[in-house]
């Protein structure tokens, strides 16, 4: 044997795997196609969001949460209907998930010195049904580091258990069969990739110079989902979500890429809920990009009017930052937007400043360097929008501003084929959705969830604009931003146990194969159902890969 544990994927899921089975004194090889620079994967990349129930920071901000509350908010949202089936083992692992961000997981953390910011984020807040998706209370924790903070210590492991002799890296080295001898796994085979000196997140070369047969006593897969492969996100997109849009924009790096996921069903490993996806609809193109078709996602807070691309107002639940996937299913199925992949953001320089922020480790540079002071100025105490922001604004191609609504929807038609909007058609929504902010109080549906916001501390504090009318002089400029499909993650894939076991299509563990991270639908084959609450991808990734790695290192002989 060339180790006692081959992990296959050097992101997140797979060095916390790593972690875990050195930590027994076991030895591992831990392979990657790409170089070192990209060691932390696409987790690297995060703003690192992080679930959890009942927190200290939730208590100081006086949310009230409980694991029944948090339990009842994933059931409503995973909406899991193929539980003697598919299903079957996600039900399990949602339970044990919950449990464990309710319980384990705040102490956990701060045992690897990953800490949060002050405030906690409400994301996915739902589609305003106390028993359907999204989160009752606000449970996005942003760890201080963002993603990259997340990652580091797990590198240190890793870097620290090869100065010990545990664990040895083989970067470059392309997984393209995994070896199978009597019905077990005993290794993998592959192509040895030409060196690569680029830049972390930039594409690197395919370029074949080698080829490689290592063997173990265990393999765990953790290569991560189909992001960046838009032939498989179109190959799976569901008819449920109407047809995928002919261009979308990239949230993840190119190796991205879902290989092993076939490899694995070539292997013996039943795949499953691969019709389940998670795409954003809020993805501008980056200005600044790392990787091909770069897209960014935007954060938004409650307040900016949501048009479609023929400039119709988008009906609740579709209002930013509420019920993802509803949205995108609307923006796919309504009369009219099958031929078109965008939609709009109406806002101000008010709104923009409060409640706009960018997904990202690296569009966050004061939470990804632990800057607090520098936290505090630009998000709290400052003028303007947060710099990364601002330079989206003045440099991003699908930022417009202007002085009047007829301004501004002449820009707005320019970054189209054609001009879709009818800017008296646009004023008219404007100052409908104005009337209502006469009172403390409305019946249109977004009013009501911006006053609702504000009466949560940490929203009012730094995420939600005090309400006003768009065409508030005081308040302007107008921007609009142009809006379009963003890739990121495979909520379905290798069904596992509940130690991360691979199972087979008879439901029996394919011996010596472990499955972590999003590759296993971040645990069961699809722990999510159908929708996630945010905060729970790369929470995913820990609790997967830490299972898969304590059970892998038990069962070695």
């Amino acid at each position: 044997m060339d180790a006692d544990v081959i992990v296959v994927g050097a992101g997140l899921a797979g060095l916390v795997a790593a972690h875990e089975i050195t930590r027994q004194g076991r030895k591992v090889l831990l392979l990657d196609q790409e170089g070192p620079a990209d060691l932390g994967g696409q987790a690297y990349w995060s703003f690192g969001g992080l679930f959890l129930v009942d927190s200290p920071e939730q208590r100081r901000l006086r949310v009230k949460d409980s694991f029944e509350l948090a339990w009842s908010d994933w059931q409503g949202s995973a909406a899991f209907d193929r539980t003697e089936d598919e299903d079957s083992w996600a039900v399990r692992w949602a339970r044990a998930y919950v449990e464990w961000a309710a319980g384990e997981k705040r102490s956990w953390l701060d045992g690897h010195g990953i800490t949060f910011l002050p405030t906690v984020g409400w994301a996915e807040r739902g589609d305003l049904r106390a028993g359907g998706h999204g989160n009752s209370v606000p449970r996005f924790h942003v760890a201080w580091g963002t993603g990259t903070g997340v990652v580091a210590p797990f590198v240190k492991y890793a870097q620290q258990a090869f100065q010990d002799g545990l664990l040895t890296f083989r970067h470059r080295h392309r997984v393209d069969e995994l070896v199978v001898e009597q019905g077990a796994v005993r290794g993998v085979r592959g192509t040895l990739l030409a060196e690569d000196d680029t830049p972390r997140g930039v594409a690197s070369n395919r370029d074949a110079v080698g080829e490689f047969d290592l063997t173990a006593q265990a393999v765990v897969v953790t290569t991560g989902g189909i992001g960046a492969n838009h032939d498989i996100v179109r190959r799976y997109w569901p008819e449920r979500l109407g047809t995928a849009p002919s261009s979308m924009v990239t949230g993840v790096p190119a190796y991205v890429d879902g290989r092993m996921l076939e490899i694995s069903e070539a292997a013996g490993v039943r795949l499953v809920n691969r019709d389940r996806m998670w795409h954003y609809t809020e993805g501008v193109r980056n200005w600044d990009p790392i990787w091909a078709g770069h897209g960014i996602r935007i954060l938004p807070g409650p307040s900016s009017l949501w048009l479609d691309a023929l400039g119709r107002r988008l009906p609740a639940p579709c209002l930013p930052g509420y019920d993802t996937l509803g949205t995108l299913r609307h923006l796919r199925t309504a009369e009219g937007l099958a031929e078109h992949g965008h939609s709009w953001f109406v806002l101000t320089q008010k709104i923009i400043e409060k409640e706009f922020a960018l997904s990202g480790s690296e569009q966050n540079p004061d939470i990804t360097a632990k800057d607090r002071k520098a936290f505090l100025k630009e998000r709290i105490l400052g003028k303007g929008a947060p710099a990364p922001v601002d330079a989206f604004k003045r440099h991003g191609a699908d930022f417009v501003v202007a002085t009047t609504v007829e301004e501004l929807v002449g820009k707005m038609n320019a970054l189209t084929d054609e001009p879709l909007l009818d800017a008296a058609e646009v004023r008219r929504q404007i100052e409908e959705r104005d009337r209502q902010l006469a009172n403390p109080y409305a019946k249109d549906a977004q009013i009501q969830g911006i006053h609702n916001a504000r009466r949560y501390l940490g929203d009012r504090l730094g995420r939600v604009a005090a309400p006003h009318r768009l065409l508030d002089p005081e308040a302007g400029p107008l921007i609009a931003v142009k809006l379009h499909i963003l890739t990121r993650k495979t909520l379905g894939g290798i069904q596992t146990d509940l130690d991360s076991r691979a199972l087979g299509p008879d439901g029996s563990p394919v011996e010596g194969l472990y499955a972590a991270g999003e590759v296993a639908g971040f645990g069961g084959g699809g722990v999510h159902g159908y929708n996630a609450l945010e905060g729970t991808f790369l929470g995913g990734c820990l609790f997967s890969g830490r299972a898969a790695g304590r059970a892998a290192g038990r069962a070695l002989s």
